[in-house]
């Protein structure tokens, strides 16, 4: 009888095998239903909050985009034996940006350069490094400051002003740089504005930047139609128009207002709108 024992066990097992499609929650330590949707969105929601992202709780995934017109600056001294060949560097979050580089501006360098980024959850400041080209040296660094996003910004003005500079010269009085901030919420557009990687250079002591390029993702799950932002068309500038609006605003830098203007993409009314917020 004992003998008999095992061969009953056996054909227990056996009855008990399941035959057919294996459940979703197969070989699943604590047998709960499939959790690779959860695990999937996680992911999806990780990387639109890198990316400057929000997930509102209905409708398509936002993204808070900074626009930054780095106009010009004044700097209380030339270093070096030429006039400088100054160019910016603006680092918000994670993602760095550069400006062209003014030949010869010395101390009164002009760039002009509207600069759009994203805004990444959590981040209220900007920082920013003005550098002098140099052919065989390393570029040096200038100038840098570490500026707030003024509230008014954030709730969508267009804001203008001179930011002071820390440098050699001590905190504040290395010279004045001048900027016109805006800000919008609109859907979210991946890889709309490529970052860029800042890599330390080891054994020079500097920085070297690189475009980063998000690598194609695997998306087992269908995803959801993002309406595109329609874009305002783009208007023609005129000197006509730009004369008619200097005279209106009598006060206001030229080089500003025409910065204002192309960063509105030449329309006249939303230009007009930004530095009345301006002038207030």
């Amino acid at each position: 009888m004992t003998s008999t024992l095992p061969n009953d066990r056996n054909e227990e097992r056996r009855r008990r095998v399941l035959l057919g499609p294996l459940p979703s929650g197969f070989l699943r330590a604590d047998g709960t239903p499939d959790t690779l949707d959860a695990d999937y969105q996680a992911a999806l929601a990780l990387q639109q909050q890198l990316c400057g992202a929000t997930m509102p709780t209905a409708g398509p995934p936002l993204t808070a985009r900074l626009s930054v017109t780095i106009a010009q600056a004044k700097l209380v001294k030339n270093y070096g034996l030429t006039r400088m060949d100054p160019y910016v560097r603006l680092r918000v979050g994670h993602c760095i940006y550069e400006t062209h580089t003014d030949p010869s501006g010395g101390k009164t360098p002009r760039w002009n350069k509207v600069i759009h980024c994203l805004l990444p959850p959590g981040v209220n400041s900007i920082y920013l490094e003005i550098f002098d080209e140099c052919s065989f040296t390393m570029d040096e660094l200038i100038a840098w400051t570490h500026i707030t996003i003024p509230q008014a910004v954030l709730n969508g003005e267009t804001h203008e002003d001179w930011y002071p500079l820390n440098g050699k010269q001590g905190d504040g009085v290395e010279g004045m740089i001048n900027l016109v901030l805006s800000y919008s919420v609109g859907p979210a557009a991946m890889a709309t504005f490529p970052p860029m990687l800042v890599v330390p250079n080891v054994g020079i002591g500097g920085y070297a930047t690189m475009p980063v390029y998000p690598a194609p993702m695997q998306q087992p799950y269908p995803q959801p139609q993002v309406p595109q932002q329609q874009q305002t068309p783009v208007q023609p500038v005129t000197a006509e128009q730009l004369q008619q609006i200097e005279e209106m605003f009598p006060s206001i830098d030229k080089e500003v207002i025409k910065s204002v203007l192309e960063a509105n993409r030449g329309n006249k009314d939303a230009t007009i709108n930004s530095l009345l917020q301006m002038s207030e």
